[in-house]
């Protein structure tokens, strides 16, 4: 299975946080509470919950479907007519 890069990246930062702040827990909250801070004044989506996970991830995943579409487009000229119409004349 591929592994999904938002889940490490949330895994990485966890990681480094806990490491960073291993014995002092409120210096660990707070840090959280300053990082979400940046995140929100950056303009990124801060998410809280599981069920905000799958909704974001569901959503990303609908756009990258979208962009991997391929597009139809309308017919090219002379494509599609009949014989009869082309050889008139």
């Amino acid at each position: 299975m591929k592994p999904d890069p938002i889940l490490e990246e949330i895994w990485r930062i966890k990681d480094e946080l806990s490491r960073e702040m291993e014995t002092n827990a409120s210096a660990h909250d707070t840090r959280i509470e300053e990082l979400i801070h940046e995140e929100e004044i950056a303009g990124r989506k801060i998410i809280r919950s599981l069920e905000e996970l799958r909704r974001f991830v569901k959503e990303e995943n609908r756009k990258q479907k979208e962009l991997t579409m391929p597009v139809l487009k309308e017919k090219a000229a002379g494509y599609g007519r009949s014989r009869k119409n082309s050889t008139a004349g």
